[in-house]
Order: structure tokens, then C-alpha cells, then sequence
């Protein structure tokens, strides 16, 4: 009878969208976007309101479990320019190539209630797992074992940041931020859970000197639960530093820490390397390297990307 139940649901793959950890909440996050951080160096002409950008992203995995997943994860940003902040759109298109280990959250790769429900190469169930059997009973499917490769929209994204106090002295540049994830993704094919998100934060940012930059971010993600699933809200921060090789180019390095949206997980820590280069006033440039080291960490993900402001 368990068998039978089993084959059933491998006949017809449904990736299952449940996330158990999330990465990261908007463009701050390495993987998903530019990391344009609070930069008092990189504050924005009054006379460019604008700015269109694309930055894509590969990443790669086993997320705690025996299979590799990857994604390719390509958001066109626009983004409205203000004197005490700014307001961005992202809307994505995401690949993903897994058998339902790993799937997106806001344009993260995040490992995937059932995603570890086989074992023995995907030809044995794991009947000893409560939560796999949970989301058997529950009618929400399991992988088959075998990887697929899906395609399409991503979750659009909505995030803002407002400047509320101006660096000076020994005070630092302060900004809040939020943020609000739309499910546009389709769940079913694990490109996303199908559930509304949005989180709250606050960045700030301190020159020393000419060269030398602090940064220290944090903020906490309300998750919305998919069917059948509860999950926990999210806090996360990242901290680093950056040095300015020329006044347009930076380079810099944070540790970043998610915590898991599951009790038996441990929390994502990644460390992210990367630059940004301001080629004129007009045209940006960025890339990054993420090096996970938690074992819910993609194992490395990979970005470049630019930007034109008008």
C-alpha cells in the first residue's frame, strides 16, 4: 500500500514549495540582486531620477541533502531615485534545475520540505520522516528523485529605502528599508512558494577616512506560510567592511546569516565578496562571489551585473 502511494505521486512530479530557510530579504541579498549598500560615496546626482539594471546570478547546491540543485536567476530592477532614498521593482526570470530539493524565495535558493524525502538514488521513500509523510498525507506531492528544469516569472519584488539620518562626525549613515514579495512565481514547478512575504530593516554605513567603509545590516522578514505549512518569520544581518581602490571602484567583504524558517535546520551563513564600479555617472557595474558555509548555503553562487541611471 505504501508503495503504491509512493508511485503514485512519482508519476506525476510536483515540486514541493515549502521552504525550510530563506536566504535573504531584498537587494542587500548577494545572490538576488546588486548589493548597492548605504555608500555616502555613491549617493545620487539630483538631476538622475532613474536607474534601469540587470543582474544575473548562478548558484549551486546540495542544501543538506544528497542532490545538487542549481539556478540561474536574472531580475531586471528599475528603480525611482529620491534625495532621502529610493524605491525599486524587481521582476525576475528564474530557471531551476533540481528534483524538488531546492526551490526560490524571493529569488533565493532555499532548501525544500521534501526536498530529502528519497533516499538510495531517489528509488526509496523516506517513510521514517514525519514531515515527509505529512506532506504525502497533506496531498502536496513529493520529488521523484530525478531533476528537472523549470522556467519563468519569478517572484516580483517591491523594497524601498528611506534615509533618515546623514553621516557626520561619528555618526553614522542611517536608512530604512522594507520590502514586500509578491507570489508570482509559479509553486508548482518550485520556482517559488505561492505565499505573500514582506520584511522591515535597517542599513547603516560609516566612511574612515578615504578609503575604508563599514557596513552593518539587518532586518526581519514576515514569511507567509504556503498550504499545508507553517514556517517561521525571519531575522537576518550581515556585516563588512570595503575599501576603495580609485574613489569609482570598491571592493568588499561581509559574513551573512539567515536564520532557518524550521526548527531542525541550521541557520544559512554565507560570506559574499564582491565590487562595484562607477564607470561614469551614468553607467554602474557589479559582480560578487558567495562562498556558503553553512550546509543550508548554496556551496557558491556567482553574479555580474550593471546599471544605467538617467
Amino acid at each position: 500500500m505504501q508503495k503504491g502511494m509512493v508511485n503514485g505521486m512519482r508519476r506525476r512530479t510536483v515540486f514541493v514549495p515549502v521552504m525550510a530557510t530563506l536566504l535573504a530579504l531584498w537587494g542587500s541579498s548577494a545572490l538576488a540582486t546588486d548589493k548597492e549598500k548605504n555608500d555616502p560615496q555613491q549617493r545620487t546626482p539630483a538631476e538622475r531620477h532613474w536607474q534601469i539594471g540587470l543582474t544575473p546570478s548562478f548558484s549551486s547546491g546540495n542544501f543538506g541533502t544528497d542532490t545538487t540543485s542549481s539556478f540561474v536567476y536574472a531580475p531586471v530592477s528599475i528603480r525611482r531615485l529620491f534625495r532621502d532614498g529610493d524605491v525599486t521593482v524587481v521582476i525576475p526570470f528564474v530557471s531551476v534545475t533540481s528534483n524538488g530539493a531546492a526551490t526560490l524565495v524571493g529569488g533565493q535558493p532555499t532548501p525544500a520540505a521534501g526536498g530529502g524525502c528519497f533516499r538510495n538514488g531517489g528509488t526509496e521513500f523516506r517513510f521514517d520522516k514525519p514531515e515527509c509523510v505529512a506532506s504525502l498525507n497533506a496531498g502536496q506531492g513529493v520529488t521523484t528523485g530525478q531533476k528537472e528544469t523549470h522556467s519563468g516569472l519569478g517572484d516580483i519584488i517591491l523594497r524601498g529605502r528611506y534615509y533618515i539620518v546623514e553621516e557626520r562626525d561619528y555618526v553614522p549613515l542611517i536608512a530604512l528599508t522594507a520590502r514586500m514579495k509578491l507570489p508570482t512565481a509559479s509553486a508548482g514547478q518550485g520556482l517559488g512558494t505561492g505565499a505573500f512575504d514582506h520584511g522591515y530593516g535597517v542599513e547603516l554605513s560609516k566612511l574612515f577616512g578615504e578609503k575604508w567603509i563599514g557596513f552593518l545590516d539587518g532586518g526581519y522578514n514576515f514569511i507567509g506560510d504556503p498550504d499545508g505549512r507553517e514556517l517561521r518569520n525571519q531575522y537576518w544581518y550581515d556585516v563588512g567592511g570595503g575599501y576603495y581602490v580609485t574613489k569609482r571602484f570598491l571592493v568588499s567583504a561581509y559574513y551573512e546569516e539567515y536564520r532557518s524558517l524550521v526548527t531542525d535546520l541550521v541557520n544559512i551563513r554565507d560570506f559574499f565578496f564582491a565590487f562595484n564600479y562607477k564607470a561614469t555617472d551614468a553607467w554602474r557595474f557589479n559582480g560578487g562571489v558567495t562562498v556558503g558555509v553553512s550546509n543550508s548555503a548554496p556551496d557558491y553562487a556567482l553574479s555580474l551585473g550593471t546599471s544605467y541611471r538617467f
